[in-house]
């Protein structure tokens, strides 16, 4: 199952982890000299942790799965350095939260499919990514729907529900049947192998088309409408979520409805 060496924690996750850590001890107690940045560093940080997390579970389900060569791309360290396509996995990621607060999946964790036997084996593998999110998505809003917020400063709060808001976009986007995103290689083993040749050449364009269609207005209000109803549904407020995205676009200025709502 891999050498130790193969899959001891990175010391660059352990630095991305150390930053959110920081970063989110500065928005709580409010010491940091611009609360704005360090809500924009903490998110940050725990969103691109949260991918590395997301590219593990693939990874690990793969090994259990019989792909005994993922211990060997460094796929166990949690290195976001080491995925296939680092700049898809993770800095195109950031660079959507900060255009447009949407938690774009990654994905680049090169397994060898052919090593793995059983169709159930290789859907796992593909939804295991997603219910990271879901996960994580459910470890952010704990302290709303276990109502324990007493005592949690509005701004951390908020930049949870901005966070948690990631989270529930990437889960939802990830398992849209699309060739190229999770959700099409849970159902993929179980399509006719004429099916998978004709969606083969089309599946690299796959999340470019779900993004391409967000941007139409109508489709992007619906989209969200379901975002925030999941988020309510974990008691977290739309308002809360709002004010985390706002004071993650700290070179915006401060949104003086949020300072009031508190």
């Amino acid at each position: 199952m891999g050498s130790a060496a193969q899959q001891r924690i990175s010391p660059v996750f352990l630095g991305i982890a150390a930053v959110t850590a920081v970063a989110g001890w500065g928005v709580w107690t409010d010491f940091a000299a611009q609360p704005g940045f360090a809500t924009f560093l903490f998110v940050t940080g725990a969103w691109v942790v949260s991918l590395c997390l997301h590219e593990y579970a693939h990874a690990r389900t793969a090994l259990h799965s019989g792909d005994i060569s993922i211990g060997a791309k460094g796929y166990l360290t949690l290195n976001p350095l080491k995925y296939t396509h680092a700049l898809l996995s993770i800095v195109l990621p950031v660079l959507f939260v900060i255009m447009g607060g949407i938690g774009l999946p990654g994905g680049a964790v090169f397994i060898e499919r052919g090593r793995i036997r059983g169709r159930w084996r290789h859907s796992l593998i593909s939804a295991a990514g997603p219910l990271t999110n879901v996960l994580f998505a459910l470890v952010c809003t704990a302290p709303f729907w276990l109502h324990a917020l007493d005592g949690v400063p509005a701004a951390f709060r908020n930049a949870l529900g901005f966070l948690a808001l990631l989270q529930v976009t990437a889960a939802i986007l990830n398992s849209v049947p699309v060739p190229g995103l999770d959700g099409y290689g849970v159902i993929e083993p179980w399509l006719s192998y004429s099916v998978r040749r004709a969606v083969e050449p089309i599946a690299p364009f796959g999340l470019i088309a779900v993004f391409a269609l967000l941007w139409v207005p109508e489709l992007n209000a619906v989209f969200f409408d379901a975002v925030y109803a999941v988020l309510r549904s974990l008691g977290v407020h739309g308002f809360w979520v709002d004010c985390g995205l706002d004071a993650y676009r700290f070179w915006q200025g401060a949104n003086p409805v949020c300072e009031m709502g508190g």
